[in-house]
């Protein structure tokens, strides 16, 4: 696991755990130093395990990405990518539900200006908290690994169909019913979108919006709730893309 070196900070920017720098030593403690000692960066066990849950979620980012320029150039099969990226977002997931990292972290783009890490396709997969073979559906009839060509599939099956269409229903329904926390919408919304990309691989009217609100779930605080007018903009947003669904396969 590569840790990030905890140095080339501001002043301002420190967190209050990082080791001051020797230059604000007081003068009256510089004599007590020992060079060859080392250097702690942290001063208890709680301390230390916030920095390595800080150094493995940069450690996932880093990791994550490459991941993301090894599928995008086809160097990997499809079902190995997404299980490789679906365990590392159950991991930063993971990390981050313990609230001492959560606060410390603050979010993600902050976190990588914070550590200089530069990994748009990793932060668009942990935004979004699914694989891209998840979030987008499949191209049909193109060509496969090895300049093979894929075979066209048939249409969808009326039971895919069904379980999309249902899929938008419970949404729906949720939001009715008043449900507007994360840990109910997310997985849901997760389920509407992976359903639809069974069904069809065309852009169909306001498919968007579902990945935007899947963004925008997924970076909610795990005990965070949508507001009335973001739940209300939320149903007016997902009753266009059910529209825009049910178009495309009428």
């Amino acid at each position: 696991m590569y840790t990030p070196q905890y140095h080339a900070h501001s002043q301002q920017s420190q967190p209050s755990y990082a080791p001051v720098p020797h230059s604000y030593i007081p003068h009256n403690l510089a004599t007590t130093i020992n060079l060859d000692e080392e250097v702690k960066l942290a001063d208890s066990t709680t301390e230390r395990d916030l920095l390595d849950d800080l150094a493995e979620i940069y450690s996932i980012i880093r990791t994550l990405d490459g991941l993301e320029k090894a599928y995008q150039k086809d160097a990997l099969p499809e079902n190995e990518y997404t299980e490789m990226c679906s365990k590392m977002i159950k991991q930063y997931q993971h990390i981050l539900s313990d609230k001492n990292v959560e606060r410390e972290f603050g979010d993600l783009d902050s976190f990588m200006r914070e550590w200089d890490v530069t990994c748009p396709r990793a932060a668009e997969t942990l935004r979004a908290g699914m694989p891209r073979t998840e979030m987008y559906a499949p191209q049909r009839g193109t060509a496969g690994q090895a300049g093979q060509v894929a075979p066209v599939a048939a249409g969808p099956s009326g039971s895919l169909i069904l379980a999309a269409t249902e899929n938008f229903i419970t949404f729906l329904d949720a939001l009715k019913l008043n449900y507007v926390s994360k840990s109910i919408l997310h997985p849901i919304l997760s389920d509407v979108i992976q359903s639809v990309n069974k069904v069809t691989d065309k852009d169909f009217e306001h498919r968007g919006k579902i990945i935007q609100w899947l963004i925008t779930l997924n970076q909610m605080r795990t005990t965070e709730e949508l507001s009335e007018e973001q739940a209300g903009d939320l149903a007016f947003d997902m009753e266009q893309a059910y529209n825009g669904f049910k178009g495309i396969i009428s």
